[in-house]
């Protein structure tokens, strides 16, 4: 007979997992277009995060406020279903659940966002890109791992900012008590290398339509079960079920 499920930790990605959005883009979709349409001619040749740094400083040299910024993400769609979902899981006491972010958002853009949801103390911890805005109100962003500094060694395709598995590794290690099961909600193609060191009792919650689903298509190799979703409502509906 299994043993009864005590503690369990939820891990989420931020863009288009947690949020209805992708915190990069709309931050310029909104403020700025016309640097929206270059990050996207762009985004091939200049690492990322560092696009979306130069990005902030563009933003902030033509008067980009930081009042600006905080109300754009503020609106930026965030369902209330998956509100409902996290407050009930956390509120339950059987399991107990742990909420871990790993995003490659920044600390502004992810914390500004969970506040005005009343979300601010849903994570135990939050790993992502630090960012924070300094006296002029430039948005100051730079990559987790410094590119002048020792580089990760993934060999799955984490961006050089950060390997998510590597992340989800340290943080289980820095948590020795250790969880009866893991669940990772994720839709990137950076999820794929942290679902791959999940267990046969863990579980991804995999948004439909984007990387994440195409690499478990193509390439599989997971132990973990795989649950599909496409709406928050249904990953209310899987958290109410577990």
């Amino acid at each position: 007979m299994a043993s009864p499920m005590k503690t369990q930790l939820v891990v989420f990605d931020f863009d288009w997992s947690m949020a209805d959005q992708d915190t990069d883009r709309w931050i310029f979709e909104v403020l700025a277009p016309d640097i929206r349409r270059k990050m996207k001619t762009l985004k091939d040749s200049v690492q990322w995060t560092d696009l979306v740094a130069q990005s902030l400083q563009e933003l902030h040299a033509r008067g980009g406020t930081r009042e600006q910024i905080e109300h754009t993400l503020r609106i930026m769609p965030f369902h209330p279903a998956m509100v409902r979902a996290v407050t009930n899981l956390k509120a339950a006491s059987n399991p107990s659940t742990t909420f871990f972010c790993l995003s490659n958002a920044n600390a502004v853009f992810i914390s500004t966002i969970l506040e005005s949801k009343g979300l601010q103390n849903l994570f135990e911890e939050i790993v992502t890109n630090p960012a924070e805005f300094d006296s002029s109100g430039l948005l100051k962003l730079r990559r987790r791992i410094d590119p002048d500094g020792p580089q990760h060694s993934c060999a799955v395709g984490c961006s050089p900012n950060m390997c998510k598995g590597e992340e989800l590794t340290a943080f289980l290690e820095r948590h020795k008590l250790g969880y009866d099961r893991i669940i990772y909600v994720g839709d990137g193609s950076n999820d794929f290398c942290p679902i791959l060191r999940l267990r046969s009792q863990d579980m991804v919650l995999c948004r439909r339509f984007r990387g994440l689903e195409r690499r478990i298509s193509q390439e599989g190799g997971l132990q973990c079960q795989v649950k599909y979703w496409a709406g928050a409502w249904e990953v209310e509906e899987i958290f109410g079920q577990l």
